[in-house]
């Protein structure tokens, strides 16, 4: 069983509870997950199966959108809803939507962020979540995050016997971005302690949320021997490379790792980031940039070689 299962992970559960179970539903131990989602949060959580588990990383690296809400008004120690308030100041009056949106704004780009005491970065070999149930605070080390777009897309709301203020809001971001802490942050721009009080994940790895089963679904298909109608081939993780299509000649060359040069392949040019070469509408190989020799081309990574 080979290819990537688009599934729905529902809050209350972590992702590595989702291929726990998966493993006992397909029966296969070779499953894993192509991007981590917090407990609280659903949404797309890209299975890969079988040689699906080599294209992993690429899911991983790929863009993220997520929709939530932000309230300002109180700060937590996870930054989301499930914590315990950390700070809080009773907002007398409502922030513009101008000024709201040019918080946002600032956001946007490439942006450096903290990580959460409650998140799974590691410093000196253990987890910051380890040192936070502890009650320990450590120097959390700076991360650069790409955020590709960050716009509200709801009125704020303004809760005048709470004294808080939340609207809902939609973030296009790059691997390893912290939502919660761009709520946060976003809170500091206005000047003021905030939270992510909602989010969900709605695409991962080139996989939108219509496409995606939840569990219960996955272990109906499997009993009704239909797991191959949805699974999803390999070649959807490695879609945002570009693919260049092999002569029997060029596979037998490419199936044991022999080095090509640009003009091998019909290229004009050394390519930018990886290559993906396929064989009879199959993607066999990665071929990269030699990093040493010029006008070479190596393998990255054999997807398949039979």
């Amino acid at each position: 069983m080979d290819g990537i299962l688009p599934l729905w992970k529902e809050a209350g559960m972590t992702s590595h509870d989702c291929v726990f179970k998966l493993r006992k539903i397909l029966h296969t131990k070779k499953i894993g997950h192509g991007g981590t989602l917090d407990p609280d949060v659903s949404g797309v959580l890209p299975i890969c199966i079988g040689k699906g588990t080599k294209v992993i990383e690429y899911m991983v690296d790929s863009g993220k959108t997520y929709e939530g809400e932000i309230t300002l008004g109180f700060s937590t120690t996870t930054e989301d809803a499930s914590g315990e308030i950390v700070e809080k100041v009773t907002l007398s009056q409502p922030f513009s939507i101008e000024e709201i949106d040019a918080a946002m704004k600032t956001m946007t780009g490439e942006i450096t962020q903290i990580p959460p005491m409650f998140s799974a970065v590691k410093v000196n070999g253990k987890r910051l979540y380890e040192y936070a149930r502890n009650g320990e605070e450590v120097e959390r080390p700076v991360r650069k995050a790409m955020i590709y777009s960050f716009q509200r897309t709801s009125e704020p709301i303004f809760d005048v016997e709470k004294g808080t203020q939340s609207w809902r809001f939609k973030v296009v971001c790059g691997k390893g971005t912290y939502v919660r802490t761009l709520s946060v942050d976003t809170g500091t721009a206005l000047g003021v302690p905030a939270h992510m009080s909602d989010l969900t994940r709605t695409a991962s790895g080139g996989l939108a949320a219509e496409q995606c089963l939840t569990l219960d679904q996955v272990s109906e298909t499997m009993t009704q021997s239909k797991i191959d109608e949805i699974l999803l081939p390999i070649e959807t993780a490695i879609k945002q490379f570009q693919r260049v299509d092999l002569s029997d000649e060029l596979y037998q060359k490419v199936k044991n790792g022999v080095r090509l040069t640009p003009g091998e392949l019909s290229l004009k040019e050394m390519p930018d980031d990886l290559l993906a070469l396929f064989y009879q509408n199959q993607v066999v190989s990665l071929y990269m940039a030699h990093p040493t020799k010029p006008n070479v081309l190596k393998p990255s990574k054999v997807l398949r070689n039979n």
